[in-house]
């Protein structure tokens, strides 16, 4: 770890020099143990799902051998007066409990059950404990957009709902200027590397106790942390070809992202360039051993959004968003949700499809980047860490309960050889059963849900 002043921290990629040594020969550093829940919103109705890669979960094709996809997986309901799916599927998530009141779950989530069994005593001083990112706006009741719980319900960590907190959060902050002067200018001529600028030297220079591919690895991390600072602060493209960004977002948080749960205008290329900035700095952070658990959010549940804007994937035109115009409606009735609301298995659904897909391809980015770097072992993070993707409803109409949280998307990954990967696997199974399914075979012997519940393992999914 690079220290440096303030609240700076700087992790080190994994090195060939962090390899144990031994009589018989070079031993390879442990993996460490990772879990962390990809949440997107909305969900996908179940009949889609059957349609495997040649409908709306194309994007995630490249990825099929690193995944398992699990179909029929049903989720619980509170029925409180007054509470939809949205919020209870949201919550279920990740917990498979009902929710404690409107800004608690009912318990513990997976990631943080993982946690405290590999970490009793807390993490390796001067790691990020838990990580919460995620672009939203629908933000009644918390577990919309947040999916990462203590064993009391509480949320695991305050969320990270804009790229430069996300930053901060992880490699720390620069000490404020004295007098007047802009806080954002200042960032963009320093760096929180600046620090750390004479360990830097040392590690990459020829005195370094490094080889010359780790010191080349070094530099290269560093240089990918200044590129995202800087982008996090002033949200400029690179690609001379694209259009010109806003010196920095002009996507709504806190309370003007939701006013009165009425919805806001959203063009497609203003969020998915924030979010993938996000998704950018939250896979650094984890290629960087900064952080091994938490959750990242794509879009909240019951997320109410007027998209409009071109979606294209893999070179070619899926669908042109204008919702507002197509619903012929304002305010939250002119929003993409609607979509869910009105799906019929018999008709063409283009709509919910398109969105479908593209929450997706978004979800793939993530993914693709954990999927880039090479671990000890010869696999990569993607490959080594247990992801859990999910959603809130496996049916957006909330006339029929049961169907609404019945057959909710679920993916994991591989979680370093611990779960099949490459199927498509058609359970008919709780979520409570597949998440402790889960959390035995990462060696955690608390279980989520009732004490008095009987337990049904789900070996299907176990390699």
């Amino acid at each position: 770890m690079l220290r440096g002043a303030g609240t700076t921290l700087i992790g080190f990629p994994l090195l060939e020099e962090m390899m144990l040594s031994s009589a018989s020969g070079a031993v390879a550093a442990q993996v460490p143990v990772r879990a962390f829940n990809v949440f997107f919103g909305l969900g996908i109705p179940a009949p889609l799902q059957t349609e495997g890669f040649e409908g709306v979960l194309e994007p995630l094709k490249p990825l099929r051998e690193k995944l398992l996809i699990m179909r029929n997986v049903d989720q619980v309901r509170c029925d409180e007066s007054g509470i939809n799916a949205h919020f209870d599927g949201a919550s279920a998530a990740f917990t498979a409990t009902p929710p404690d009141g409107e800004a608690r779950a009912g318990g513990a989530s997976i990631d943080q059950v993982i946690r405290k069994t590999h970490y009793p005593d807390g993490l390796p001083p001067g790691m990020v404990s838990t990580l919460i990112g995620g672009t939203f706006f629908r933000r009644s009741r918390v577990s919309r957009y947040v999916h990462s719980y203590n064993a009391d319900g509480t949320v695991a960590a305050t969320i990270q709902e804009r790229p430069r907190d996300l930053f901060d959060r992880v490699f720390g902050s620069l000490a404020e200027s004295n007098g007047d002067s802009d806080t954002r200018s200042e960032r963009l001529r320093r760096s929180v590397l600046d620090s750390v600028v004479d360990q830097y030297k040392f590690y990459t220079g020829t005195r370094s106790p490094l080889g010359s591919a780790s010191r080349a690895r070094v530099a290269d991390h560093l240089d990918r942390i200044r590129e995202f600072e800087q982008r996090a602060f002033e949200m400029k493209d690179r690609n001379p070809n694209a259009p010109k960004l806003p010196p920095r977002s002009k996507l709504a948080h806190g309370g003007q992202a939701d006013p009165g749960g009425e919805g806001i205008d959203m063009e497609l290329d203003d969020l998915t360039t924030e979010w993938r900035l996000m998704a950018d700095l939250y896979a650094l952070a984890i290629e960087l051993d900064r952080v091994r658990f938490g959750s990242v959010t794509f879009l909240a549940a019951g997320e109410r959004l007027r998209m409009k804007g071109d979606y294209k994937y893999d070179g070619r035109l899926i669908y042109t968003f204008n919702d507002e115009k197509e619903l012929n409606k304002s305010g939250s009735g002119g929003c993409s949700h609607e979509w869910w609301h009105r799906y019929n298995p018999k008709s063409k659904n283009e709509q919910l499809r398109a969105h479908a897909h593209m929450k997706m391809r978004e979800v793939a980015y993530f993914l693709k980047r954990l999927d880039e770097t090479t671990e000890a072992n010869g696999k990569t993070i993607l490959e080594n860490s247990c992801i859990t993707v999910s959603t809130e409803s496996g049916d957006g109409r909330h006339s029929d309960v049961k169907r609404e949280l019945s057959g909710v998307f679920h993916a994991i990954t591989g979680a370093n050889g611990r779960f099949k990967t490459g199927e498509f696997l058609d359970l008919g199974n709780e979520g409570i059963d597949v998440y402790n399914t889960m959390l035995g075979a990462m060696g955690a012997n608390e279980k989520l849900g009732p004490n008095d519940r009987e337990m049904h393992s789900v070996d299907a999914i176990l390699s």
